[in-house]
């Protein structure tokens, strides 16, 4: 696989099976998620690759929608999935997630999948132009996010 067009990694004081949990948890993900204003699964066992769900975004008064499909749900160790629009491939995302002494670390990482022809319309339809900053920046805040709610505790 390429190198991502987006990741950073963080160290969180939490098990990575707790971790895992809150990943994998879609309400969790969507509130620890920068654009994502709804998550619900739609089809296949939740969690398990295979299964199928679908993603509401918003950036300013621009919304979209998504498909999300699992590739990897390994415990404790990773959570990835693909993410298209109609037929279009948008993206991967993927949590690994390595086990440390007191805690674990977490990378989030994105890959752009769009073909050309789609950037410039995925462009006007999100209001984003640099998308890889953009998720960056995203990646960022959900890692701090996922962190601060994983070291308070259930």
């Amino acid at each position: 696989m390429t190198a991502p067009s987006a990741s950073s990694s963080i160290t969180v004081a939490a098990t990575s099976a707790a971790v895992y949990g809150l990943i994998t948890d879609l309400d969790t993900l969507t509130e620890l998620a920068a654009e994502t204003t709804q998550m619900r699964w739609r089809s296949g066992t939740p969690a398990s690759p295979g299964a199928v769900f679908s993603g509401s975004n918003r950036n300013g008064r621009r919304r979209w929608t998504t498909t999300c499909t699992v590739t990897d749900a390994e415990p404790g160790e990773r959570f990835a999935f693909e993410v298209t629009h109609s037929v279009v491939k948008i993206s991967r995302w993927q949590y690994d997630i390595e086990e440390l002494d007191a805690g674990c670390r977490v990378t989030e990482s994105t890959w752009d999948r769009r073909p050309g022809w789609f950037k410039l319309p995925a462009e006007l339809a999100t209001g984003v132009r640099n998308r890889a900053a953009v998720n960056a920046e995203h990646i960022g805040q959900t890692l701090r996010r996922l962190k601060a709610r994983a070291e308070s505790g259930p």
